[in-house]
């Protein structure tokens, strides 16, 4: 059974055992997070959530993805400017799909 949750602003579908990269999560490494934000579990779609719908997970890891760089120029008027970007992401190992 699948499910596609909301975090971080954006939607994932997701299976038990997937492992998904996220946006930084306030739990610790090892720490269980569940997801309450469940738009569709199956054939269920929900309106906009499905009611009761949990999806629960592990984060495995705490880092930082890999730097972007963010680059503005303006021709023939001797403007650049160059600036770096490292997000905070959380991998998440989903555990368990449960629908009420």
């Amino acid at each position: 059974m699948f499910a596609v949750i909301k975090t971080g602003g954006k939607q994932y579908r997701v299976e038990a055992g997937d492992v998904i990269v996220v946006e930084k999560l306030p739990v610790d490494e090892n720490g269980a997070v569940t997801f309450d934000e469940v738009l569709m579990v199956g054939d269920k779609v929900g309106a906009p959530l499905v009611e009761g719908a949990t999806v629960t997970g592990e984060v495995m890891k705490q880092a930082r993805d890999k730097k972007i760089i963010v680059f503005k120029k303006k021709r023939r008027q001797n403007y650049r400017r160059k600036q770096g970007h490292r997000q905070y992401i959380s991998v998440v190992r989903i555990t368990d799909i449960a629908v009420a």
